[in-house]
């Protein structure tokens, strides 16, 4: 069985600024095993006149024999440049497009979040069209209660975003909150393809910190057959904060996953 396992390359976002280091990074993805990437904060993608374009890109993921199957991209482009958008995710092969929170500006209210799902739905709508699904990545502040006891953002999102809104839920963020993983999964059942995998530890005089998966206390062994069970197709290996090397991180998570069946 294939992998399933997917670098999120905002974990090495250091080691992207140029199409040379770009190429290089890619080389040490595929030397560890990850068959695929999610494209999220590459330097050498981004500016006015980006060095790599989303063709040079995709020619560098097929020498390294790598996939694309998700992206984080800037609101704006997607909402007003949506026809560029799908282009763009058609020439890298990849039919999902996700955005990486809610965008300041609408707030963290109900009503703000509530006004960012009417925005979306034709551009949903769009790129549903175009094959491209649209998700969206929380954090742990979507889980703040704006009724005393009841009603989160994540759950508007969840249950007004309709079934095309997919969640890209980032597991680390939500056990973050206070909320067991295995319970929010189990809610966006059919609606989580591609979702973020990272671990938290306990170190002595510092406390909880990102770590390689393997090496902290989320509970692995309930969460992994839960994702499954919802139909996660990919899973995006994401450290937003590494202790050491993000490429030794990536391989230290990697083999604890493939040994755990993905």
């Amino acid at each position: 069985m294939a992998s399933k396992l997917a670098v999120q390359m905002y974990t090495i976002r250091d080691h992207t600024g140029t199409a040379k280091e770009l190429a290089e990074s890619f080389r040490k993805i595929a030397d560890i095993g990850y068959p695929a990437v999610q494209l999220s904060a590459v330097g050498a993608m981004n500016g006015d006149a980006p060095e790599v374009s989303a063709s040079d890109c995709k020619k560098m993921l097929d020498d390294h024999g790598l996939t694309c199957v998700a992206t984080h991209r800037p609101w704006n482009a997607l909402m007003n440049e949506t026809d560029s958008e799908i282009d763009f995710h058609k020439t890298i092969d990849c039919d999902f497009a996700a955005i990486g929170g809610i965008p300041p500006e609408y707030g963290h209210t109900a009503e703000g979040y509530r006004r960012f799902l009417a925005d979306a739905k034709p551009v949903i709508a769009k790129l549903k069209a175009a094959g491209i699904k649209f998700g969206h990545h929380n954090h742990s502040h979507e889980f703040v209660r704006v009724e005393r006891h009841g009603m989160t953002l994540e759950d508007i999102l969840i249950e007004e975003g309709g079934p095309d809104l997919m969640m890209e839920l980032d597991l680390y963020w939500v056990q973050n909150a206070g909320v067991y993983p295995v319970r929010i999964i189990e809610r966006c059942r059919g609606r989580v393809p591609f979702i973020h995998l990272k671990d938290k530890e306990v170190v002595v005089d510092e406390g909880p910190v990102m770590a390689p998966i393997g090496e902290g206390n989320l509970d692995w062994d309930h969460i992994i057959p839960a994702c499954e069970d919802a139909g996660v197709e990919w899973y995006g290996i994401e450290q937003d904060t590494c202790r050491r090397d993000p490429f030794d991180c990536l391989k230290a998570s990697f083999d604890f996953l493939t040994g755990k069946g993905l």
